[in-house]
């Protein structure tokens, strides 16, 4: 990132000195570039971050084998000096500049908080349930993030927060209430990502949204859920597709708003194919899957080459899905392999095509 940001900072100096931009907006460009420096990760600062990771798992680690050999009360002061030291320390460090190792302190001080409370619980003999704890993390830890506008903290706060939907959604923690304030949750974070600034945040809020409504599908009814799920997905494919950017300005999450309503769209079609695998709206809802993400590749495609590998998988899976059902057990194990086989080359042969037609053509000199 330093590199590049030296190497626009000098064309911007080389453009203000041909006239090809006033000194006002050169000026500009340069603090917006240097802004994003600042707030952008370099090799060094990234190396940083999975130190703290893995010395955050360190810590954890020590915690659940339970230290018999050190004394209480020297365990839990040697966690909250690793509190202090990573939140003061990193907020000094980020004051000076050195935004990538302040992150890492961070997160090594949020571990250090998640510890604590196991540790602390473990040690007293507190009664209560294991899901409190983690969402007691899962606060502290976005109530550290907004203080510090920590974009790693905002990623943390809402991946501790999946964690506690995925051991609460597969009943790890005792038989126990779906967790409907997972969306309250999010809706908090989402906001609590602009503050941040964290792009990243966003983006794994948007799939763990997604996470969340397959896992209430399961719970409860695959088919409403399911429908719910692909026609709010449709409806941003469509937004996006026409709005793209008024879109982009209200959710900021670089131009991929469609791959993840995509995501939404086929994980609702897949519910509701799974709920009617052996009726005829089985049929009817492969083909509503296949022309969306037709409409998809030809209205949005061309943007996004993730886009279009994601549409490209989902239409092989609608494909096979298609013809297991409904041709698969006519046939037997050779014909199966035989239909696949063309099939697929067929889809080979249409994702070549539409790449060289999405491919930008290269720019004409003058005659």
């Amino acid at each position: 990132m330093a590199s590049y940001a030296t190497k626009v900072k000098n064309d911007i100096g080389r453009w203000v000195e041909t006239g090809l931009l006033d000194r006002a907006t050169g000026d500009a460009l340069v603090r917006d570039v240097e802004a994003s420096e600042r707030n952008g990760l370099n090799f060094g600062s990234i190396l940083a971050i999975m130190a703290a990771l893995l010395f955050a798992a360190a810590i954890l680690i020590l915690v659940a084998a339970n230290w018999e050999a050190i004394p209480r009360i020297a365990r839990v002061g040697a966690l909250f000096a690793v509190i202090f030291a990573g939140y003061v320390g990193g907020a000094l460090l980020k004051q000076r500049g050195h935004g990538g190792i302040a992150e890492a302190l961070w997160l090594v001080a949020a571990a250090a908080f998640g510890g604590s409370i196991a540790l602390i619980g473990q040690m007293y003999h507190f009664a209560g349930d294991e899901s409190a704890a983690v969402v007691t993390w899962c606060i502290g830890t976005a109530i550290a993030a907004a203080a510090l506008r920590s974009n790693a903290l905002t990623v943390a706060a809402v991946g501790i927060a999946d964690a506690w939907l995925v051991l609460k959604g597969f009943d790890i923690f005792r038989r126990s209430e779906f967790p409907h304030l997972f969306i309250a949750f999010m809706a908090a974070f989402w906001a609590l990502s602009f503050w941040t600034q964290s792009r990243a945040a966003r983006h794994l809020i948007a799939l763990s949204v997604i996470l969340y409504a397959v896992l209430l599908g399961f719970h409860y009814e695959s088919l409403e859920v399911g429908l719910v799920l692909a026609l709010v997905s449709a409806v941003l494919l469509a937004v996006a597709a026409l709005m793209p950017v008024a879109a982009e300005r209200l959710v900021q999450l670089g131009g991929r708003l469609p791959l993840h309503a995509l995501i939404g769209f086929l994980s609702g079609m897949g519910m509701v194919q799974l709920d009617r695998f052996d009726e005829q709206g089985f049929i009817i809802a492969a083909a509503v899957a296949l022309a969306v993400i037709a409409a998809t590749i030809v209205f949005l495609g061309r943007e996004s080459r993730g886009l279009r590998w994601i549409a490209y998988v989902g239409f092989a899976f609608e494909l096979a899905i298609v013809y297991l059902v409904t041709v698969g057990s006519m046939l037997g194990t050779a014909g199966f392999f035989f239909a696949a086989a063309i099939i697929l080359a067929g889809l080979a042969y249409a994702i070549i095509r539409i790449e060289r037609r999405m491919r930008p053509e290269p720019a004409r000199g003058a005659a």
